[in-house]
């Protein structure tokens, strides 16, 4: 159990940061609460962040899951579809990407900033509504616990990767080159492919 805990929290780790890397509006309003000098805008982004991504989980958990468990193998293959579309997508728009901060604006209070703008994005309720419950349910197979750790993972990543994101402005320095940038995006696009063929092989094998 504590080996399936472990790799959990690892695959949810790293598909939250595939979504944190992105370029959006959460990482703008992260670089803008940054500007005025406060590491710890980061943190208080994806703690907005994070209180809409509580409502989908237990919403999922407690109201999706009795439902979709008779259809757990089409949750699958939608999800490693997304997880594919996702993936092109990521790699598409790292030619483009860029880390240059954004110029300082009469920012909103950084939780309301990080819960704002995640229930503003497309992006955030499409990967929700497919990757994002197809990985839950798949975790709650295994309990509640490992659904859980999938999600610590996945906060893990975006606190990780925006408070980074905050010290580093905060302090005046720039974090990442836009080349580097640009290849880290390419790599978790690359990943995310990988991933949605591996996660869809399992329906696909099971019916040969």
């Amino acid at each position: 159990m504590l080996y399936e805990i472990i790799s959990t929290l690892a695959v949810g780790f790293v598909i939250g940061l595939t979504g944190a890397l992105a370029p959006g509006p959460t990482l703008v309003a992260t670089i803008n609460a940054s500007l005025h000098g406060d590491w710890k805008a980061g943190l208080k982004v994806s703690l907005g962040h994070i209180i809409i991504e509580t409502a989908i989980f237990l919403l999922i958990i407690f109201g999706l899951a009795g439902i979709a468990s008779p259809h757990t193998g089409t949750i699958a293959v939608i999800g490693g579809i997304a997880l594919i579309i996702f993936g092109i997508m990521t790699i598409t728009g790292s030619r483009a990407a860029t880390f240059s901060q954004a110029p300082a604006q009469a920012g909103a209070d950084p939780y309301m900033a990080g819960f704002l703008t995640s229930a503003a994005n497309p992006y955030f309720w499409i990967w929700w509504l497919s990757a994002g419950s197809a990985f839950l349910l798949s975790s709650l197979e295994g309990g509640l616990v490992l659904a859980a750790a999938f999600m610590v993972g996945h906060w893990g990543a975006d606190i990780g990767w925006f408070t980074l994101v905050s010290t580093s402005i905060a302090k005046g320095k720039t974090l990442l080159s836009d080349t580097r940038y640009h290849r880290i995006m390419m790599a978790c696009g690359i990943f995310l492919i990988l991933f949605g063929v591996w996660y869809l092989s399992g329906p696909l094998l099971s019916h040969l």
